[in-house]
């Protein structure tokens, strides 16, 4: 393997070489150097080996076995596959719900493993929202303290905050709904308020749990349409989901079987996924 195999290298012999040469070899190779580094950017987040067995009464169940992924920014990847694949126990990891029995994950280049529970709640304020398939929504605070919590928590200034939360509620189309109790909305609503939680503080990664699977069609399109103009934004998501639909807005779908990922494929714009007859699992064209 050549020295400049890698951009970290190649930074370094740009610069090496400029010490030996004039002012404008020098200016040049500083320029490369710098290149390199931007080429070289971390992902938003990757794992590496994940493994997570869930061990109760009866026989061990293997939910994620040795998982590698890697999420650029601004990608949204859906995570496809048939019920009981381990897809959300996959989401979870990522996003520190729950704790591997091993592998690594990495957010922003920065390895999570040593990270603490409370760390863990710091990024999910901060740098990860999650949306829930049942919403997760505190029952007892309104539509507007839903919203605003997360970023009172994060330590935003409340005049922000209600700022912030006005213009996504307005954007999501609950203007009107501010005081609203959860149990007082249509389950399309109450995702919505999940999903503009989930934004307020305007984190860098988007964690999407079967957000459309206690929706009916009209709430499930309204989800996608939702998702597909956050990411239009440059919005980085990975989205779970076993319906096809969701899954066709995305960029990149990975097919998600017994634990492992079977299939990592780019979704070409216009071209619909096809369903395999094993499991209902997504295949992509070629």
């Amino acid at each position: 393997m050549s020295d400049d195999s890698t951009p970290g290298l190649r930074a370094a012999g740009a610069e090496a070489d400029a010490r030996s040469a004039g002012p404008g070899a020098r200016e040049s190779a500083e320029a490369g150097a710098k290149s390199a580094e931007v080429g070289a950017e971390s992902p938003v987040l990757r794992s590496e080996g994940l493994v997570k067995t869930h061990r109760g009464e009866g026989a061990p169940a293997h939910a994620v076995r040795g998982v590698d992924l890697s999420v650029r920014k601004g990608e949204f990847v859906a995570v496809t596959g048939p019920s009981g694949a381990g897809k959300s126990t996959l989401l979870h990891l990522l996003g520190g719900l729950q704790r591997p029995d091993s592998g690594s994950i990495w957010l922003d280049g920065e390895c999570a493993d040593r990270w603490s529970e409370a760390r863990w709640a710091v990024e999910r304020r901060k740098r990860i929202g999650i949306v829930f398939q049942f919403f997760n929504l505190v029952s007892d605070l309104s539509v507007a303290d839903n919203v605003e919590l997360p970023a009172l928590l994060a330590g935003v200034p409340p005049k922000r905050a209600r700022a912030e939360r006005t213009e996504l509620l307005a954007e999501l189309g609950l203007t009107g709904k501010e005081r609203s109790m959860p149990g007082e909305l249509s389950g399309g609503e109450q995702q919505r308020v999940a999903l503009a939680r989930a934004l307020v503080n305007r984190p860098p990664l988007l964690l999407a749990d079967e957000p459309a699977g206690s929706l009916d069609s009209k709430g499930t399109r309204e989800v996608m349409r939702l998702l597909s103009r956050f990411h239009q934004r440059g919005q980085t998501i990975v989205l779970v989901t076993h319906d096809a639909r969701l899954a066709s807005a995305a960029d990149r779908v990975i097919s998600f079987f017994d634990g492992r990922i079977a299939d990592d494929a780019e979704l070409d714009a216009g071209t619909p996924p096809r369903r395999t007859g094993i499991s209902g699992v997504l295949e992509l064209r070629d």
